[in-house]
């Protein structure tokens, strides 16, 4: 095997694949990237058994071939050569990397050992914009357990039905909601309905490495996940289970409903929150009489912060404490110049959700407040 290619370009190829390169298996070819050198460019594919990742790039193909690199050191060496062209020569178990006046010679794995790249074929399929993918589960990604004792929970929902998109997370504190139409071409095919839980982490990762790609293909086999995205195919094993029933959750009735703006509110709540620490909650009071949203933080031996900002209020006054990093999470992500706040008493959940659309839903189980 040997191929010259751009230093920037194999940077960004094994920027692709890396999630699925194994840091912790007891088999050491997972923990490596394997390379082959083909007639069409050069081709880099990782496997942890759960996630594999296939990208394709351009290459000065000289001598085709294939060989297993070790991942870590591999990128190592390649982040600190100059941006200049590289050669990459396999012979056997050495794999030598010139780059100007520099030279490694590193031992390879044998690429006979590495898995094959799964060969998925979907029973349901949909094309959609990246973006619009990226941007919807970035509203609901900070809401996704880390607890994976409920592995469940580590998912997000994932529900196409007639041409719309919801996806939803929780971690039973708190419950994020995003729903909208799929944009697509005009001569793409009409999505397939799906319904399915797929590893947050992976949804997070693909709205990493898929910038710049307009368009995403996303589909579902028995027990797999498919997106693919430039050059790039990304397949990932589904998380099985119950995903919890989280129309239930939702309040049917509001006591108190307030509209206000979401970057003055989330301004006010990062300045009091300077106060809120550890487990301090920030108290957001609703006076409907002055039409003022007030919010507020007291910690001993640090300090109290209050702030009062205009708001449009309907209904009872109230006050509810909450987390104020979650509630900071929430409003980060809106994406909406307004939101609407509901309520029903001091000891139920406060929901943040889009003016006068299903965009978005937010959420979170209220702090009990010291008397």
């Amino acid at each position: 095997m040997k191929l010259t290619i751009g230093k920037e370009q194999l940077a960004h190829s094994i920027k692709m694949v890396a999630k699925a390169m194994s840091s912790h298996s007891t088999i050491p070819v997972l923990s490596g990237i394997h390379i082959q050198a083909a007639s069409d460019g050069i081709i880099f594919e990782t496997t942890d058994l759960d996630i594999s990742i296939k990208h394709i790039s351009e290459a000065l193909i000289e001598e085709q071939g294939a060989t297993v690199v070790p991942g870590k050191i591999f990128t190592d060496i390649i982040n600190s050569l100059p941006e200049e062209a590289i050669t990459l020569e396999g012979q056997g178990e050495k794999l030598t990397i010139r780059c100007s006046s520099t030279t490694f010679d590193i031992t390879t794995l044998n690429p006979l050992d590495f898995p094959q790249f799964p060969q998925v074929i979907p029973t349901r399929s949909l094309e959609m914009s990246t973006a619009q993918l990226t941007s919807m589960v970035k509203k609901v990604g900070k809401a996704v357990s880390r607890d994976v004792s409920r592995a469940v929970l580590t998912g997000i929902y994932f529900e196409v039905k007639d041409t719309k998109l919801r996806i939803a997370a929780t971690d039973s504190y708190r419950l994020a909601i995003a729903q909208e139409t799929i944009e697509r071409a005009p001569d793409t095919p009409a999505p397939e309905d799906i319904t399915t839980i797929i590893p947050g982490s992976i949804l997070d990762e693909i709205g990493r490495i898929a910038a710049g790609n307009n368009i995403m293909k996303i589909g579902e086999s028995e027990n797999q996940i498919i997106f693919q995205f430039g050059s790039t195919t990304f397949i990932s094993r589904k998380i099985e289970g119950n995903y919890p029933n989280f129309e239930q959750i939702v309040p049917a009735q509001k006591n108190v409903s307030v509209v206000v703006e979401t970057e003055l509110l989330l301004t006010a709540v990062r300045r009091v929150s300077i106060v809120a620490r550890n487990a301090s909650p920030i108290k957001i009071a609703l006076h409907a009489d002055t039409q003022l949203l007030e919010i507020s933080a007291q910690t001993p031996d640090v300090g109290t912060a209050v702030e009062s900002i205009p708001a449009q209020i309907d209904g009872e006054e109230i006050a509810i404490g909450f987390n104020h990093q979650y509630i900071l999470d929430g409003l980060s992500v809106a994406g909406t110049d307004e939101l609407l706040f509901e309520a029903q008493t001091s000891i139920k959940p406060g929901i943040f959700r889009s003016v006068g659309s299903e965009d978005y839903y937010y959420l979170t189980m209220p702090v009990r407040l010291e008397r």
